[in-house]
């Protein structure tokens, strides 16, 4: 007769890990496919900027383009995701990827010494308001397909690990195609893989319009049974109360909070002579980044959602206000790999909890907020430290980036996020494997 002792051992070891999100039906080829097309968000920025500043021999007419770019991309982002929540992937999907291409094809073609820089621009800005949301669609397909709170959490650790090791190997791919192709071969490639990625995806059964009606019930809970602040919400409104402000609130400080990391880790290695160790230190974010949210997606019993989000926005705080004592570029590198420990964790948590704020038919937009708030904080706190790096002490630049993120732990604790085993009633159960 078995001891009580093994039984234990035995439940904790057949508790489902990565290998089983990945093993669920038809997951490796969506994610893949997904994975494929969200490379292109690592390649284009910087494929972009080369080939406009080739084509305008200007650094400041580039930088004005991109950040306008950026601008459309990011504030437009829940306006399409928006549009895929309305009409499902498959009809919005493949219109938004192939004008999307069809502009970067067109800047590719156009990107050429004595272009007007304004008709540059202007392609650039229309390709980034069509930028497809792939990642809010992913997260929102792995909802569909993992339910259960333990996987979708692992799924959530995973897709964020992934995209970010994108985000770091797109410019190394460019890198490598620069010499074959040059700056406009690099972003007729960028354009490639995200058309290739989103017609893969919208190719999944798991992005076809689910049979048992799951939408239409998310709808009905939304306009019948859903509440934002204890007033009725309305079929086709975001709602999502407290809980999705705080995911938002969350991802807008820790996107800050790195956006200006970068420029401080970059004037800290220039005060100590030793520019080049600007790479590995930010690698050391990166890392600590991969660690914390790996580990965070095999934890077997983790904290609830409501406790966990503060908690990493808070040791994200207190890490980088710590890594503007350091007196060397190692003990620099360490505390920033400290700091990255609490990166994945916090923003993989900001969209479960946005996840779980809303109902089914407003999933994609509710990631799609928590992705904006991350790239508006970001850039926010890139230009913020660049007007202040130059004129105070950097550990005071270090800990007025830290603030934020300190200052917003107060507004974060709440017991309404719906814990990490809540389930909406109206989640439509997974296909079964074939």
């Amino acid at each position: 007769m078995p001891s009580s002792a093994s039984a234990p051992s035995r439940a904790r070891s057949a508790r489902p890990g990565y290998r089983a999100v990945l093993r669920a039906p038809h997951a490796g080829r969506t994610f893949g496919a997904a994975l494929l097309g969200r490379l292109s968000y690592g390649v284009v920025p910087l494929a972009l900027l080369l080939a406009v500043r080739d084509a305008t021999g200007s650094y400041s007419a580039a930088g004005a383009a991109m950040a306008l770019f950026g601008l459309a991309s990011v504030l437009l982002s829940p306006v399409r995701a928006a549009l895929v929540d309305r009409y499902g992937p498959r009809r919005a999907l493949p219109p938004m990827a192939a004008l999307y291409s069809a502009l970067l094809l067109a800047v590719a073609a156009t990107a050429r010494p004595g272009t007007a820089p304004a008709a540059l621009a202007a392609l650039v800005v229309a390709a980034g308001a069509c930028t497809p949301p792939l990642g809010p669609v992913m997260r929102t397909l792995w909802r569909r397909l993992l339910p259960d709170p333990d996987l979708l959490r692992r799924a959530f650790s995973l897709d964020g690990v992934a995209e970010e090791l994108l985000f770091v190997s797109g410019p190394l791919l460019v890198g490598l195609l620069l010499p074959l192709v040059g700056p406009a071969g690099a972003v007729v490639a960028g354009a490639a893989l995200l058309l290739t990625g989103a017609l893969l995806l919208v190719a999944s059964p798991l992005a076809a319009p689910h049979p048992r009606g799951g939408d239409r019930e998310g709808r009905q809970a939304g306009a019948d049974g859903a509440t934002d602040g204890g007033r009725g919400r309305r079929a086709g409104r975001l709602g999502g109360g407290r809980a999705l402000r705080s995911a938002v609130l969350a991802a807008a400080v820790t996107g800050l909070a790195l956006g200006a990391l970068d420029l401080m880790v970059v004037a800290f290695a220039e005060r100590q002579g030793r520019p080049e160790a600007v790479g590995w230190v930010l690698a050391a974010l990166s890392v600590g980044s991969a660690v914390g949210g790996l580990g965070l997606g095999a934890l077997d019993r983790p904290l609830p959602n409501a406790v966990r989000l503060p908690l990493f926005t808070a040791g994200l705080g207190l890490a980088l206000a710590a890594a503007g004592l350091a007196p060397n570029l190692l003990l620099l590198g360490a505390a920033v790999a400290l700091a990255g420990l609490f990166v994945s964790p916090a923003l993989t948590t900001s969209y479960l909890v946005a996840d779980e704020a809303v109902a089914p038919d407003a999933r994609t937009r509710a990631g799609a907020w928590v992705n904006t708030a991350f790239n508006a904080g970001s850039a926010a706190g890139g230009a913020t430290v660049g007007l202040l790096v130059g004129h105070l002490p950097l550990p005071l630049c270090f800990a007025l980036a830290a603030a934020p993120a300190l200052a917003s732990v107060p507004a974060l604790r709440t017991r309404d996020f719906g814990g990490a085993r809540s389930r909406r009633k109206s989640d439509p159960a997974p296909d079964p494997a074939p």
